[in-house]
């Protein structure tokens, strides 16, 4: 496989990532490089991560994985973004309670292996095609890391600009995105 076809799979991989940075770093406060490192991190590990489980997996639970993955995506997506929404629309409290920081904990799990899961698949692919697979997750996984960094750069340029409404909007970014690969599995 050439090199442009690997930095093609790692662009098109990244691509949810990209947007889910986008809509989440909205919410953020301040966008710090914690919060950068965090996201850009996770998610370019699950990315690079997910390959290396389909590549050793193979075919033996191609059939298996293939039944529930778009459903497993839908649903994490569609969770953090009803929550993202949920935060959009509620006030926020004098007290300066601020909503949940989803690049910690289970938000960030939750949302590194919803926009990884298809990684898997091609994972499974380069193992029929009898890839090698390190180079080619070093590649992806560097390139989701750079284009998550780039995508909170502008959820938070969109978040100072647009305030709370972009919360709403990166929640429905969200459900969308989950919405997108659940259609395009029973499609």
């Amino acid at each position: 496989m050439g090199h442009l076809t690997i930095l093609a799979i790692s662009v098109g991989l990244a691509m949810d990532a990209f947007s889910v940075a986008v809509a989440t770093s909205v919410n953020l406060t301040r966008l710090t490089g914690r919060h950068i490192f965090r996201f850009a991190f996770h998610f370019g590990l699950f990315q690079a991560g997910m390959p290396v489980l389909g590549w050793l997996a193979g075919r033996t639970v191609v059939h298996w994985v293939a039944a529930w993955d778009h459903w497993l995506a839908f649903g994490l997506l569609s969770l953090v973004g009803g929550k993202a929404i949920y935060d959009g629309l509620r006030d926020i409290p004098l007290d300066g309670n601020q909503p949940a920081d989803p690049t910690r904990g289970w938000s960030l799990v939750m949302l590194s292996v919803a926009t990884s899961i298809d990684a898997f698949a091609v994972g499974l692919s380069l193992a029929w095609l009898g890839t090698s697979i390190w180079s080619t997750v070093v590649v992806i996984g560097l390139v989701t890391a750079a284009m998550t960094t780039a995508g909170m750069y502008l959820g938070r340029m969109l978040g100072a600009r647009f305030g709370r409404r972009m919360s709403i909007v990166g929640g429905l970014v969200l459900v969308g995105i989950g919405g997108k690969i659940l259609f395009d599995h029973l499609a």
